[in-house]
């Protein structure tokens, strides 16, 4: 195995180890602030992040407004409260070591207000800027304004391209590296593009070779890329370490930080990282975002892929193949199915799933009265956690703060269930197993990892000098 060595990121010398931010409530200041320490990249996530009270207590972020731009603004403010409060928690446990960032979601609610408010509140205390899910043109008018670094997250060349070709060759001097994010390998959203297929991964070293040859062409060739998405052992990365051709690289581990003292997850959640198997991790398209996200298929996960497949096409009137009639809702208003999807509809409808909920696309799904209450009960409390959202049909632009789309009871409330997941007690084994638990691909590798043999939690130190060896 090759030598680990330092190298340089925005005019300082640290190693190439970069922890991969996860949002609400994960990567902590605790956790970053270790990562750091220990010499490498702390990233805080600023997305929801928590805050807590005068005893040390979590301040539960619970909303009042009775509009939802009441409570997007109620949102607002907890999330910069808790960014400050983790960035200053990640500075002071560094010590002056390794390097502290912040990662934002570019489709977050607010992204722009929010950023600038924990940079305003914590100044000096965060090294660098990481984000991505969207196209964030605006992040070097960002690290411009506060005089920090800038590292885009990106899936390919093209995007790239686009960014800096916009807006980022005006703030060349600040970009401190680029994440490379695999779309098939990267745990929580991934940036697929239209054109590629989910179920056909392509091997990183080419597009990442394209991407460095791309960077080169605007004199980025020692502006370093950060491979992000399926490292575990570094021995498996060995040809990517002191490659010419691919130039200063760096890698990121998102999912094996999960699994530290440090990390705030509770117990259930780190015990489920330990017994996973492969085929466990899941890709899936039902994030309210519209991104593809990589999830551990739990019960929570296996329930919106059966809702989904609970499903028929339908029309207002009699139309082509829909010419039987359905009654829809407490009114039993009429809409037209296929006879083939009558029967099913109500063979669903004597197994309980009794109610039918329209989606944007024409299509009815069949749930239970309790769950559907519950969808409607979530999509009416919304708050505003993204810019736009599938679930809710809510928009952060004016003036009617609405995508133009029906809400889509196919998707989920991710505000809710990761908040639910994040705080759960240390036993809750049915908020584990009922809620939303992102990961990487390589979220199964921890129950074949010897270095996890009985049960072994490792602190963040033990983990970064383990990964030091090649493992």
């Amino acid at each position: 195995m090759k030598t680990i060595n330092a190298i340089r990121m925005a005019g300082q010398e640290i190693l190439p180890l970069v922890e991969g931010g996860k949002g609400v409530s994960v990567s902590t200041g605790i956790s970053s602030g270790h990562w750091a320490a220990s010499g490498g990249v702390g990233t805080i996530s600023v997305v929801n992040a928590d805050s807590y009270d005068d005893q040390g207590r979590v301040v539960p972020q619970v909303y009042h407004g009775r509009t939802r731009r009441e409570r997007h603004e109620e949102l607002i403010n907890y999330a910069i409260s808790g960014g400050i409060t983790q960035a200053r928690a990640a500075y002071d446990l560094a010590d002056g070591q390794g390097r502290i960032h912040a990662n934002i979601l570019w489709e977050m609610g607010a992204a722009e207000r929010i950023i600038t408010g924990v940079l305003e509140g914590a100044k000096g205390l965060i090294s660098g800027l990481t984000c991505g899910a969207g196209m964030p043109y605006r992040l070097a008018d960002i690290a411009m304004r506060f005089g920090v670094h800038y590292y885009p997250i990106v899936s390919s060349a093209r995007a790239f391209n686009a960014l800096w070709k916009r807006a980022y060759s005006k703030a060349a001097d600040l970009l401190g590296g680029v994440v490379y994010e695999d779309p098939w390998l990267a745990g929580g959203h991934n940036g697929l593009s239209n054109g590629e297929d989910p179920t056909k991964p392509q091997a990183p070293y080419e597009r990442v070779l394209e991407l460095r040859r791309l960077m080169r062409t605007f004199g980025l060739g020692d502006t370093p890329i950060i491979m992000a998405g399926g490292v575990w052992w570094l021995e498996e990365w060995e040809d990517w370490i002191d490659n010419p051709d691919l130039g200063p690289v760096a890698f990121q581990f998102g999912t094996r930080p999960l699994l530290t003292r440090e990390s705030p997850i509770p117990e259930t959640w780190k015990q489920t990282l330990l017994h996973l198997k492969p085929g466990d991790v899941y890709l899936n398209k039902f994030s309210p975002t519209g991104f593809y996200s990589s999830a551990v298929n739990n019960s929570f996960m296996r329930g919106l892929r059966e809702r989904s497949e609970r499903q028929v096409a339908f029309s207002g009137e009699p139309l082509g193949a829909h010419v039987a009639p359905f009654g829809v809702g407490a009114r039993k208003r009429l809409v037209y199915l296929a006879p083939a999807d009558l029967a099913r509809a109500e063979a669903w409808e004597a197994e309980g799933f009794t109610e039918a909920l329209r989606t944007p696309d024409s299509t009815l799904v069949f749930e239970t009265r309790e769950r559907a209450a519950e969808i409607m009960a979530d999509q009416v409390a919304c708050m505003g956690c993204l810019s736009e959202c599938r679930f809710s049909n809510w928009s952060q632009h004016g003036p009617d703060f609405s995508n133009g789309r029906k809400a889509d009871p196919r998707s989920f409330c991710i505000q809710k269930t990761l908040q639910s997941i994040s705080h759960a007690a240390p036993d809750d084994v049915e908020a584990t197993e009922h809620n939303l638990m992102f990961g990487g691909q390589n979220a199964t590798r921890f129950a074949s990892d010897p270095f996890y043999s009985n049960g072994f939690v490792p602190s963040v130190k033990q983990l970064v000098e383990r990964i030091l060896t090649g493992r």
